[in-house]
């Protein structure tokens, strides 16, 4: 099938655009909410926090494992049956929760586990094939930033509408209604998927004996990308973590603490919404490099910062270097892989982030228990200033020189 031209390529970006964020916006809202909901019901039954970890690296641990085979689907079948597959385990995930509000015992448990891991492995399964179609839908490298920024907004967006409205409904009329209203927000995805147009499948490449995902490793500049990103990636992880601690060493209200996270979140909102219209004007190598340079300064005065408005302010500073950096990453991993690959990059990468995101708490614990939360803030701003040469090498060697 003959590629249609660049100008009807280009009248069709915007619907696809908005199409591919209400679909990533309907199923991350729905795990946002199990995710605040479903730990909620359990702690009210008198469970163990260690019950609760489990309930919530589930959500995770799901990905992990069912990762590198949505990749590859999302490769061979495009965006459309993979995304009903995903809707149809984010709604069973809602099935499971509620049936949970019907037993008792070790069985609500069990279905709320399995509620959790089905939620995780379709919203995962979504966002893979929705992200990979948002790289293909683009015509070249400024387009694809700008596609990725605003897709960069509906998981804030997401973590807001999830647990805000399944709080609301929880309050009023019980977990039971709580986990049918998220239980319907993916049809909101199956609904948008009738406006992303079906594409003819790629070429078909001959898949040599015993290639392996991470064959992809040896690509030209993935390495070093993956390795930038799991830096930044950290470092995101470490604010999450060591904000309340550090605020509670400071005598902080938890209120005070929520609003300095929020004010986080809301500068990453803002900056994605903000580089569509710079996008024509950014190098995503200088904006990666500029963003570790940042990160790392604003790592060095967070110890310092004393009082609670110097802690929002750095925040909010932290939130618009750390929020510009997704789409930068994943126009780099789009340009670096070839095509018929680009699912199964998007699922090594995010194999890669889950796996950290589960495990870097466990050690942010142990070292912030040993030496506190403010040498945790300047060891990991000192590595990933250190990392920023990896940065400079995703660079072509003219803008290198």
């Amino acid at each position: 099938m003959a590629e249609p031209a660049q100008d009807g390529h280009a009248a069709r970006t915007g619907p696809v655009l908005l199409a591919l964020v209400a679909g990533q916006l309907g199923m991350h809202a729905a795990m946002a909410g199990l995710r605040m909901a479903a730990p909620l019901q359990t702690l009210r039954e008198g469970a163990s926090p260690w019950a609760v970890g489990l309930l919530l690296a589930l959500f995770a641990a799901a990905p992990v494992l069912i990762a590198l085979p949505a990749g590859r689907l999302a490769d061979r079948l495009g965006y459309h049956r993979p995304v009903y597959l995903a809707v149809a385990l984010s709604v069973a995930g809602g099935l499971l929760a509620i049936a949970s509000t019907q037993v008792g015992g070790g069985w609500r448990f069990a279905l709320l586990c399995g509620g959790a891991m089905a939620t995780g492995s379709g919203t995962n399964i979504g966002l893979l094939t929705i992200q990979r179609s948002a790289g293909l839908a683009a015509r070249d490298n400024t387009e694809r930033v700008r596609i990725f920024a605003w897709l960069g907004v509906a998981p804030p967006l997401a973590n807001v509408i999830g647990p805000v409205s399944a709080g609301f409904v929880i309050d009023a009329w019980g977990f039971g209604a709580a986990f049918a209203l998220l239980a319907l927000l993916p049809l909101a995805t199956l609904v948008s998927a009738r406006y992303v147009p079906r594409l003819a499948p790629a070429a078909t490449v001959a898949v040599p004996p015993g290639r392996r995902a991470w064959d992809l490793l040896q690509a030209p500049g993935i390495k070093r990308l993956f390795v930038v990103n799991w830096l930044l990636s950290m470092c995101w992880d470490v604010h999450t973590f060591a904000v309340p601690v550090l605020g509670h060493e400071l005598g902080f209200r938890a209120a005070t603490i929520g609003l300095i996270l929020g004010s986080f979140t809301l500068s990453v909102t803002l900056v994605r919404a903000a580089i569509p219209a710079l996008a024509h004007r950014l190098s995503e190598v200088l904006v990666l490099r500029v963003a570790m340079a940042a990160t790392g300064a604003v790592f060095a005065l967070y110890p310092f910062a004393t009082l609670p408005w110097v802690m929002g302010l750095l925040a909010l500073l932290l939130g618009l270097s750390l929020g510009s950096v997704q789409p930068m990453v994943m126009s780099m991993l789009h340009q670096l892989t070839p095509e018929h690959r680009h699912g199964e990059s998007l699922a090594l990468r995010s194999m890669l982030m889950n796996m950290s995101s589960a495990a870097m708490p466990l050690l942010f614990g142990a070292v912030g228990t040993l030496v506190g939360a403010s040498l945790l803030f300047w060891a990991v701003g000192a590595a990933v200033v250190g990392g920023s040469w990896l940065a400079s090498g995703l660079a072509p060697p003219e803008e290198r020189r």
